[in-house]
C-alpha cells in the first residue's frame, strides 16, 4: 500500500476519447506505461460527462467522432478547465474547416494528423 505521507507527484491525468475504441483503448495502455494516469472514452460526449469526475490535465481527441466532434468537446474541456492542455487529431479532411469555423469563434487548438506515433505524442504531452 502507497505510503499516504510521500510526497511523490501525481501522475498527469489524460482522457483519451475517439469514437474507434480500439484506438482510444490502445493509447490509453501507452499513456498509462508512459507514466500517466489515462482514461479511454468513446465519444465527445463521455469526455464532456467524464470532466468533473476524472479532472484531466490533458484531453487528446479525434476531432471526427459521431454526435459531438472533439473540437466541441475541447471547447466545452477549455471553458470547464482552462488548464487543461488539448490536443486533437485526426485522418480526415473535413477537419480543416472545423478547426477554422472553431478558430473564427476563438478558439486554437493543436491538431496532429493520424495515425500518431506513440512517440510524437509523448513528446507534445511532455513538451
Amino acid at each position: 500500500m502507497a505510503d499516504p505521507t510521500s510526497t511523490t507527484t501525481p501522475k498527469p491525468r489524460v482522457l483519451v476519447a475517439d469514437d474507434e475504441q480500439v484506438i482510444a483503448n490502445t493509447l490509453a495502455i501507452i499513456l498509462n506505461q508512459a507514466g500517466f494516469e489515462a482514461r479511454a472514452v468513446f465519444s465527445g460526449e463521455k469526455a464532456v460527462e467524464s470532466l468533473d469526475s476524472f479532472q484531466p490535465d490533458m484531453l487528446i481527441s479525434d476531432v471526427i467522432m459521431t454526435g459531438m466532434t472533439g473540437i466541441e468537446a475541447a471547447i466545452i474541456t477549455r471553458n470547464k478547465l482552462p488548464k487543461c492542455k488539448i490536443l486533437l487529431f485526426s485522418g480526415q479532411a473535413a477537419t480543416a474547416d472545423l478547426l477554422e469555423k472553431a478558430r473564427t469563434q476563438g478558439h486554437e487548438f493543436e491538431i496532429l494528423a493520424k495515425p500518431v506515433h506513440p512517440t510524437d505524442l509523448l513528446a507534445k504531452l511532455r513538451g
